[in-house]
């Protein structure tokens, strides 16, 4: 897995935080180790695992006015890798004090997660594996040119696991530097390793199978071609420069103002998105971030049927953000930022160019030629773009959130790289042939968007909205009618829900305390791919961890600290954790302050066109003005007056 991170130097020093939503900086993590170590919890074997910045409560971030007290607060997770324990701890910066510890009961919460420093020596543990060498032996493959896969175990009511930090391996041949190993599985054989006793604890050897012999790498034979020469150059230039404007960690970007921040769990996260409707500052979102992702994967065979990632909880996928290239990965006048995260050393490092952020032009905005009146009129639209993209393991993930002039939010999420490989077993089986004898097992990539709503402020109230049709009837005597019908979901029972597609289902997120010209509760609109939810089995060990993604919807009351739609610790966590825990006391959520956790995502039978390389799948979801402005509010949008817009 790769990083594309850089060692902290002094000339990557941030300024002293000026607000409570301020990235921790460079200084206030190396604040964080020394009072950690001060109190006595870092020894030769302990880990930093996680340091974030611990958010103050909504209320407090609210009431803040510049000049105002600033206390500074970060979540540290430790694990002393010689004893495999865990440990959760508050620490407030700004005192140098250590102000809460909590012990992780690795039977009962979950391990901390995965370190990339426990991934590092798995391949001399399979090497000092007798069984693993005899497997090897078996198939005829040298060891030394096998690539060891480690993979996060789950729970399967395995006895010996309990209380045992355990990853499970699977394994690749590698010919030589340039091979791509994704094109060789070894499959039917698999590795458990006790990461606390660093050394394999089992292996199951179900079957032997052919290793697929077919180079990998997208320009080599039999998957090379010539770059092609006609494609012109596409130049996006903005000659006045761009149009957004950055202080800090606040942007303003046409009518929008917002915050964005980065955690090693979440990625980019968007803070306080405010629209100013006629010189009012209006709050949309209070805070919005991809809370947790789920991959799980369809083989049920005896080597396979434990496949499932939870890349966030379990892996911290923010840390492995890559180092964005101009003209590459955004395209136009780009701003990019640095992100500094702590190491597992507790030591601040830097992720050069980590977020990017950029305007593109979005086609026609509104446009109408009017047979009456003479009318001809367009504009076209633009959207600011913030997004970041990552790579762990074999996929690479981006994350673009997009802000429209005409109100409206979109998160896309953009899957590509290269698909986990399994041996080919047939037709019948659970996986698609991508080349001789190389197959890649059906799996689903499930995302949770947990989005703190403020519409008009913190009182808000959802309705399921349907299209349903009339029945013909005196009202309705030709059949044509169809209207909308909206319920209200009054507790957090009822805030559990799937999307329906044949329906045009949406759910409103309105603020009863405010109204529009017309009198109704202004609101915005959550809109849903609708695409599958978790299709494992119900009684299934992913669908009690992954509870989550069972449904489309949840809507719960605000709570600071429930973060996490699978609970805080994920790894090993035997399931049920987070959004059931938080729906138990079916707290009321009419006229609330109220958050929503949308799942969206990807199910995935790939096709031979997804190898070598993945072209790039998109999943995602949009939130759009209903009802929020008195109209539309994009008039004032000039025509456009570039040369290419008109011609003599």
């Amino acid at each position: 897995m790769s990083t594309a991170t850089t060692p902290f130097t002094e000339a990557a020093a941030t300024p002293a935080p000026d607000h409570p939503l301020t990235p921790l900086t460079a200084d206030e993590i190396t604040a964080v180790k020394e009072t950690v170590s001060a109190a006595g919890l870092v020894t030769e074997h302990v880990r930093f695992v996680y340091v974030g910045l611990e958010e103050p409560h909504k209320s407090t971030v609210l009431a803040f006015r510049p000049g105002d007290h600033l206390e500074r607060r970060a979540r540290v997770l430790l694990l002393d890798r010689a004893t495999g324990a865990g440990s959760d701890h508050v620490v407030s910066v700004t005192e140098r004090r250590i102000l809460d510890t909590v012990a992780v009961d690795a039977a009962t919460d979950g391990h901390v997660p995965i370190l990339d420093e426990e991934f590092e020596d798995i391949e001399s543990f399979l090497l000092s594996s007798f069984d693993w060498i005899a497997a090897m032996a078996a198939r005829g493959i040298d060891p030394a040119k096998v690539r060891a896969v480690p993979l996060s175990a789950g729970v399967f009511g395995h006895e010996d696991e309990v209380g045992h930090r355990i990853v499970r391996v699977l394994a690749f041949h590698q010919e030589d530097r340039a091979d791509l190993p994704w094109a060789h599985p070894i499959d039917g054989v698999v590795a458990y390793v006790d990461l606390t006793e660093q050394r394999v604890v089992k292996v199951v050897d179900e079957i032997t199978l052919p290793v697929p012999a077919e180079r990998g790498e997208w320009d080599a034979a039999p998957h090379a071609k010539p770059v092609r020469t006609d494609l012109k150059p596409i130049e996006i230039t903005q000659p006045e420069g761009p149009s957004f404007s950055v202080e800090g960690n606040r942007i303003t970007w046409a009518d929008w103002t917002f915050r964005f921040g980065f955690d090693v769990r979440e990625g980019l996260t968007l803070h306080q998105l405010s629209f100013s409707d006629d010189g009012v500052e209006r709050p949309v979102v209070y805070r919005a971030s991809i809370a947790e992702m789920v991959v799980p994967y369809a083989d049920p065979s005896p080597v396979r049927y434990w496949q499932n990632y939870f890349d966030q909880g379990e892996y911290l996928f923010g840390r492995y953000t890559n180092s964005l290239e101009l003209g590459c990965d955004c395209l136009g006048e780009i701003q990019y930022f640095d992100v500094t995260i702590a190491d597992e050393k507790g030591d601040p490092r830097v992720m050069k160019n980590a977020i990017c952020l950029h305007e593109e032009d979005y086609g026609v905005l509104w446009k109408h030629s009017d047979m009456f009146n003479g009318m001809t009129e367009t504009r076209r639209s633009r959207r600011l773009v913030i997004s970041f993209f990552l790579t762990i393991g074999n996929y690479d993930y981006g994350f673009y959130w997009y802000l429209y002039l005409d109100g409206t939010i979109e998160l896309e999420a953009k899957a590509t790289g290269i698909v986990f490989t399994s041996a080919y077993r047939g037709e019948d089986g659970f996986a698609t042939e991508m080349a001789p004898g190389l197959g890649a097992p059906f799996h689903q990539h499930l995302f949770s968007a947990r989005l703190d709503m403020a519409v008009d402020g913190n009182v808000n109230t959802v309705e399921e909205v349907d299209a349903v049709p009339e029945p013909m009837g005196p009202d309705n005597p030709w059949g044509n009618a169809f209207r909308c019908r909206k319920t209200t979901l009054a507790t957090e029972a009822d805030g559990q829900r799937l999307a329906d597609n044949t329906k045009a289902r949406v759910w409103h997120i309105t603020n009863p305390t405010k109204q529009n010209r017309l009198g109704r509760n202004v609101g915005y609109a959550l809109h849903p791919e609708g695409q599958p939810v978790l299709l494992a089995d119900p009684s299934s060990s992913i669908t009690a961890r992954a509870a989550f993604a069972t449904k489309h919807l949840w809507v719960t009351q605000y709570d600071p600290a429930q973060r996490y739609p699978a609970g805080d610790f994920v790894n090993q966590h035997p399931g049920q954790g987070g959004l059931p825990t938080f729906v138990a006391g079916n707290r009321n959520i009419e006229g609330e302050d109220l958050v929503l956790w949308h799942t969206f995502g990807l199910t995935h039978f790939p096709r031979p066109e997804d190898w070598p390389v993945m072209p790039v799948d998109y999943a995602g979801f949009k939130l759009k003005p209903v009802g929020f402005f008195d109209r539309n509010p994009a008039l004032d949008v000039p025509a456009g007056t570039s040369k290419h817009c008109c011609t003599d």
